[in-house]
């Protein structure tokens, strides 16, 4: 919110370009190997260590390969001023990969409120770094300071908490598998990062940098409820569901529930994108981001269809099966890359809606790939939907005559009248007559007692 009234646009897509050719780079950094060690039934002191020297390993070349693009990526977009962006973006490489087998390792110890403090304080600091030079002037170089000192934190607190200093490199029983592991992991990634990133490249190509700084930041604003619910819900489904995958009945009770609650979060923060995007990209950004509400409005189906969607990998993860997940992006990568092909001419709201448009007609498909051969049905996924569907149905007339009846008032006013009026219709309704309230009753008390983990868990880390 404070950036983007102290920044212009063109200083977003500036940074937009790079990150979406060097952020393919960024899906190496671990090399899938956080999932392998959390994955995994038992992971070795020895196997540990190895993996932290393959991670560091990888951060240094990915860092030379940065660097060594930096002119490519410059005349890709002829402009210059991205060489020197990209060689400062290459450092964050070495900080990520120090910390991977830290983080890992928190994550199989389930420390999550522990997890959830060091990603905040990484944030907070990275933030501060980014305002206080945008205040100075410093412009898009506020930017990517901000990107620079995050890994930095991140990783020098997950050192700090995890307690653990790795031995010297050597080959652990076992590392061949894992890599396998890994590196199935990453290409999958690396192919959905260049699908899902293909928009912005052709944006940037063909519009230039004020139309993807437009469209990046309405972007970035619908992506925030998906990308914090993936964070916080995947460290701690993935985690579970490893530690479940010999007790299948159990891994399907404990999916279904988070897949349920993710859903019913989604919904509601989906209509009121769709519902209040004028007033959101006013209140968030400001009135100088005006052009990127219709894009923002165009994107909010993805809210939806990617809390959907992105929760079955963790399922596939869990169950080792990351050759079913590499299948699954073969098939959708060229699906996505042809709509945004078609969509370029029509700019940043045709990719908008090309992008929801492929997204939303996939999310069957998808769905049915994923759970085929696995302990949950197509049936059980599609049921988690009847409840939160419904009770949105009935509770998105009230926020429409709402949102009409106040047209006169200020955005924010809108904005708290259209939730409070959605909420108190669609709560009820969810726990009431659709038969929810046991349900979310038993996820706090779920939640209550997780808060500290059993002791049979907080000393598996290593074996």
């Amino acid at each position: 919110m404070v950036l983007s009234r102290l920044l212009e646009p063109r200083d977003f897509g500036l940074v937009a370009m790079v990150m979406a050719i060097v952020g393919v780079l960024n899906l190496f950094k671990d090399f899938g190997l956080s999932t392998v060690a959390v994955q995994r039934a038992d992971v070795t002191e020895e196997q540990q260590s190895a993996l932290f020297w393959v991670n560091l390993l990888v951060g240094c070349l990915l860092a030379g390969i940065a660097v060594g693009t930096a002119p490519i990526v410059s005349s890709v977009y002829h402009e210059p001023r991205l060489v020197p962006i990209t060689v400062v973006l290459a450092s964050s490489f070495l900080f990520n990969a120090a910390g991977v087998q830290h983080w890992a390792l928190l994550q199989r110890q389930m420390r999550f409120t522990l997890m959830a403090g060091i990603e905040s304080v990484a944030q907070i600091l990275s933030v501060a770094v980014g305002i206080g030079m945008a205040v100075r002037g410093c412009g898009y170089w506020a930017l990517v300071g901000m990107t620079v000192v995050s890994p930095i934190a991140f990783t020098s607190c997950a050192w700090v908490a995890a307690g653990w200093v790795p031995g010297r490199p050597r080959n652990g029983n076992g590392m061949a598998a894992m890599l396998r592991f890994g590196g199935t992991v990453t290409v999958s990634g690396l192919v959905g990062y260049i699908a899902f990133n293909f928009d912005k490249l052709l944006l940037g190509k063909y519009w230039g940098a004020e139309a993807l700084g437009i469209y990046g930041r309405a972007f970035q604003l619908v992506s925030l409820p998906s990308d914090y619910l993936s964070s916080a819900a995947g460290s701690i489904v993935e985690s579970a569901l490893s530690r479940l995958q010999n007790d299948p009945k159990k891994m399907r009770s404990y999916f279904l529930k988070a897949y349920s609650l993710i859903v019913s979060v989604a919904l509601p923060i989906t209509v009121i994108f769709l519902q209040h995007a004028d007033d959101i990209v006013m209140v968030m950004l400001g009135s100088q981001w005006h052009r990127s509400a219709p894009v923002f409005r165009l994107l909010a189906p993805l809210v939806m269809a990617m809390s959907l969607i992105t929760p079955l990998s963790w399922l596939l993860f869990s169950m080792g099966n990351v050759g079913r997940c590499l299948k699954v992006a073969l098939i959708l990568a060229p699906l996505t890359m042809s709509a945004f092909i078609l969509a370029v001419p029509y700019g940043p709201n045709g990719l908008a809606f090309s992008y929801s448009a492929v997204m939303s007609a996939w999310i069957f498909p998808h769905i049915a790939l994923c759970v085929r051969g696995s302990m949950v049905s197509l049936r059980d996924a599609f049921g988690v939907l009847k409840a939160p569907l419904v009770s949105g149905i009935v509770a998105t007339p009230a926020a429409i005559a709402v949102l009409v009846m106040t047209q006169n008032l200020g955005p924010i006013i809108r904005l708290v009248l259209g939730i409070s009026v959605f909420t108190i219709i669609y709560v009820p309704m969810l726990t009431g007559p659709m038969g929810q309230k046991a349900f979310y009753l038993d996820v706090l008390r779920e939640l209550r007692r997780s808060q500290r983990p059993p002791a049979a868990l907080s000393h598996c880390s290593v074996a």
